[in-house]
């Protein structure tokens, strides 16, 4: 089975920050990847943009070799790398003080094409960044501007960026990315839920019992301390990307899937969210942060070690229990759970639902389990569906819990896209469906908020757990003092 590739219209494609991370690793390999899918149609074009001084053929070198790394040999063909790297072209141009963006207007011309600015730079930069462009009159009704988390720092910060960005492009024309949104899984929860009538009549609290969502790391800082330290879990993933991920398992059938109609209904979840406060954070949050232990490669530092910092109260692992206040999810829990140097890698949602009232098998054929729907996002995206059937042979009725499995992979025989190239894609057509409005991005400062300020009024425990396990102990306690247990696949 193919995919069916749609060519987006011609567009120009400026990436500020064009050396750094982001851009090595997702940018320039999804932009490559789309190409090579034959989604592009001539001329379009890429301009890179940093303070870093570069010709454009020093940017091609930086790219190609961006490429060799991060895209496997066999899709990197000469003929496809050298029309790739025929659309570069490179600008130094330094946001604080305008210089270059004269350069940069001259570059991109004056044309009707579609215009896409990603500020793939620090968050501090993305205000300054906005108003050079439009102080060089280079925003066109055409034009998107894409800005990555973390959208501030509090409720406070996130309306002041979208404030001065919202005050040169309208917000049609942003595009706030989340990029679990790209990926394959999330989009099929979509699908599962709405696509099929097996889940929805059970989707509620008559049938669900609770849901977990996991979202582990395995690494540790990885050369993001001065940002991560700053930030911490609950700023870093719990805000955006998991609030995401629960506001997709919860919300209310949308009338169509397009972008607001989709929104608004995830919306409608983030305001439904019981507020956590200095009352209730102890018992419903749990800070952590790794200490020296093992992972697959051998021994690895500390949280304090890695950072040289022998003080920091910065948590690299949080578990809330969070319940949303309305007829569909009354009385079902939402255990949410992140962190660095844990077991796994994985990302995970899971949905476990309500035990049978009564088994009619006896104690002689085993125990039964609840039935789950376990939602895989990363490694291996696919869905497994927990069910009781009868161990196969003579003997007797004994029951077995086993999964009704499709890997992503395996099914289509096809490569999975990378989040970030759908979701590029998406900008150059202008759909925001996959995309946060506004006041979707405040409504979860809003109730993290609270917890945040909680934490910090109560002092509250940042609890040490050793790398390479699954938390602090008091992560299983949030659960397990309601007779439930983490779902662990690995």
């Amino acid at each position: 089975m193919t995919s069916q590739i749609i060519p987006v219209e011609p567009f120009d494609f400026i990436i500020f920050g064009a050396t750094g991370d982001l851009a090595e690793r997702k940018l320039l390999p999804a932009l490559f990847q789309r190409q090579v899918a034959g989604q592009f149609l001539d001329p379009s074009r890429i301009i890179g943009s940093s303070r870093t001084k570069m010709t454009d053929e020093e940017y091609r070198a930086y790219a190609q070799t961006a490429l060799k790394e991060h895209v496997s040999a066999n899709e990197l063909t000469d003929e496809a790398l050298q029309t790739f790297l025929g659309r570069l072209s490179y600008v130094a141009a330094d946001a604080t003080t305008g210089e270059g963006f004269d350069q940069l207007k001259t570059v991109i011309g004056d044309n009707d094409v579609i215009r896409v600015f990603y500020l793939a730079v620090a968050p501090a930069l993305f205000g300054e960044i906005a108003k050079q462009v439009a102080a060089h009159d280079l925003i066109t009704e055409q034009a998107r501007i894409v800005i990555e988390k973390p959208i501030g720092r509090d409720l406070e910060s996130a309306k002041l960026l979208n404030d001065t960005i919202g005050s040169v492009f309208k917000e049609s024309q942003i595009f706030r990315i989340d990029h679990y949104l790209g990926k394959e899984t999330v989009q099929n929860l979509l699908a599962l839920r709405f696509a099929n009538a097996l889940y929805e009549p059970l989707w509620n609290n008559a049938h669900i019992d609770h849901v977990q969502i996991t979202v582990a790391e395995s690494v540790g800082l990885e050369g993001r301390a001065g940002y991560y330290d700053k930030a911490g879990a609950l700023r870093d993933m719990v805000q955006n990307h998991m609030l995401q991920l629960l506001c997709l398992v919860a919300i209310e059938a949308p009338p169509s899937i397009d972008a607001d109609s989709l929104r608004d209904e995830k919306l409608k979840v983030l305001r439904s969210l019981q507020r956590i406060n200095g009352q209730t954070a102890g018992k419903l949050t749990v800070r952590g942060q790794y200490r020296a232990g093992a992972s697959a490669g051998g021994p690895v530092k500390g949280y304090l070690d890695e950072l040289g910092n022998g003080e920091s109260t910065t948590e690299t692992f949080v578990a809330i229990k969070a319940e949303i206040s309305n007829w569909r999810w009354a009385g079902v829990p939402f255990y949410l759970r992140t962190g660095k140097r844990l077991a796994a890698r994985v990302s995970e949602i899971v949905i476990e639902f309500k035990p049978i009232p009564y088994s009619i098998f006896g104690e002689s054929a085993g125990q039964v389990v609840a039935n789950k729907l376990v939602i895989r996002l990363q490694p291996d995206e696919g869905v497994k569906q927990w069910l009781m059937i009868k161990d196969p042979g003579p003997g007797g009725m004994r029951l077995k819990h086993v999964p009704l499995d499709m890997s992503f992979a395996e099914a289509f025989n096809v490569r999975n896209p990378d989040a970030y190239e759908r979701l590029i894609m998406d900008v150059v057509r202008g759909n925001q469906t996959l995309f946060m409005r506004r006041d979707e991005v405040e409504a979860a400062w809003n109730w993290i908020d609270p917890i945040l300020h909680s934490w910090n009024d109560n002092n509250q425990e940042v609890q040490g757990y050793t790398s390479g396990t699954w938390g602090p102990s008091s992560a299983i306690a949030l659960i397990e003092r309601d007779g439930r247990t983490w779902h662990e696949s690995v």
